[in-house]
């Protein structure tokens, strides 16, 4: 039964089967939920991301149940969310201790699961004829599920979730760490916050949530990572700009370019805008953000408003970082921040649709632009100057080997030693900042 608070199961369900359905069509999570109405958008998200953490495994126990895939394709995301619902309501009931402390699941009685799905195919006309496979089918997975289960993880892609060329490149790129990396991917990622230092201090923060009860620890710089993941107007001091939420991997940016009040500086793929912010909270800088999306954008002027980092010394332009007439004025930058557009293979944690999303042939078209970028900010720099080049990406291509090819064909650039630096993904502990994976490396623009 639902309530005015919570919707029934079956509608969440029957959500959450069209995000994943839409997202093996090509859309992007984010904007299926931004589509979704109110009601079930909290709920269906958990599921959609549950669901898409795992799809690999329910795409593979599909293919054992029902070999042939259904034309429709809500019909088969439902099937693919109900298996996986199954099997968690099995283990809850084998072991309830087990998902005590696992909020991100979505944990039902079996009983409920399948009555749910049964009802969410029975509301929709076209998967009402479908109504009894999908009985049939969740009914004989439990029956079954040791052996189906033992069967299906015989596939590299049911075992990892993650598709198979994607299992196959950190293969070969990471031969003692790829089993971690997509262990991790399949970890939520806590929320993991950034001081503004501006208006707050870390030990202040830490009590203010201690007031507020919420647990939280930091380890170490302006980080404060959250033991429960909560809306952000849940946070105490939220629109008092005393914090962002950034992820600890994401914030290296910040304390890797050197910027001091006065520079000139160049945020060139800035939106949403937590590394801009993050270098206008250290100094006083002429703050140009420069970003291709101008819808996007205004979220980097909100950001900035309300961190109270905004000002004169601040303009934000809309344009492609690589077409330089379109925004340069001329005028040479001490400091530039080229976080560039990527395959975002670092962080499948926060966003487990990327995986699905991308195709093999993308890592070569993100390359290409990204040495596009590369070269022309690099002739808007100083000499004396500073760039740092940043990827949210653990492909070798989008890190390594694209830094490798602009210095073996830039004269007059000079790696320094605190980079390059691939981060590979790592969960938090209190003992350990964790983060998502990213590529950074730290450029001088030699004097002649």
């Amino acid at each position: 039964m639902s309530t005015a608070s919570q919707p029934a199961l079956a509608q969440v369900l029957l959500a959450s089967a069209r995000h994943i359905h839409d997202v093996l069509n090509g859309a992007s999570l984010t904007d299926c939920l931004a589509q979704t109405d109110s009601h079930v958008r909290a709920a269906s998200q958990a599921h959609s991301f549950y669901c898409l953490r795992h799809l690999g495994l329910a795409q593979e126990l599909r293919r054992l149940l029902v070999p042939r895939q259904p034309k429709d394709g809500v019909l088969d995301a439902l099937i693919l969310q109900s298996l996986l619902l199954t099997d968690v309501a099995v283990r809850v009931q084998m072991d309830r201790e087990a998902f005590a402390d696992r909020p991100e699941t979505p944990v039902y009685s079996v009983h409920t699961v399948v009555d749910q799905a049964v009802e969410a195919a029975q509301s929709q006309r076209a998967l009402r004829p479908f109504k009894n496979l999908l009985n049939a089918v969740l009914r004989r997975f439990i029956r079954e599920r040791t052996a189906l289960l033992e069967q299906a993880l015989k596939k590299p892609v049911a075992q990892w979730n993650h598709p198979l060329w994607w299992i196959q490149r950190l293969q070969k790129a990471y031969p003692n760490d790829w089993q971690r990396i997509l262990t991790v991917a399949n970890i939520p990622a806590p929320l993991t916050l950034r001081v503004n230092q501006r208006k707050c201090s870390v030990p202040r923060l830490l009590a203010l949530l201690e007031q507020a009860e919420i647990s939280a620890w930091s380890p170490g710089h302006e980080t404060v990572i959250l033991e429960h993941a909560r809306p952000v107007h849940q946070i105490p001091a939220f629109d008092l700009g005393w914090w962002s939420v950034q992820d600890a991997s994401a914030q290296i940016a910040g304390r890797l370019l050197p910027v001091a009040d006065g520079m000139r500086v160049l945020d060139a793929c800035a939106a949403p805008g937590g590394k801009t912010a993050h270098l206008l909270e250290q100094a006083d800088v002429h703050m140009v953000a420069l970003d291709s999306d101008a819808q996007r954008l205004q979220r980097v002027s909100e950001n900035l408003q309300r961190l109270g980092v905004d000002g004169p010394n601040v303009s934000v332009l809309a344009a492609p970082a690589q077409e330089l007439t379109e925004w340069w004025d001329g005028e040479l930058f001490d400091a530039i921040l080229a976080d560039v557009p990527c395959t975002a293979a670092g962080i499948v944690r926060r966003h487990p649709d990327i995986r699905w999303l991308r195709r093999e042939s993308d890592i070569k078209s993100t390359a290409q632009l990204q040495q596009q970028i590369l070269g022309a900010l690099w002739s808007t720099l100083k000499p004396g100057g500073h760039l740092l080049y940043v990827t949210c990406s653990i492909f070798p291509e989008e890190g390594q080997q694209q830094l490798d090819r602009f210095l073996g064909r830039t004269s007059d650039a000079v790696l320094l030693p605190q980079s390059p630096l691939q981060v590979l993904p790592q969960q938090e502990t209190p003992t350990q900042t964790g983060g998502d994976g990213f590529f950074y490396a730290l450029l001088q623009k030699s004097v002649p």
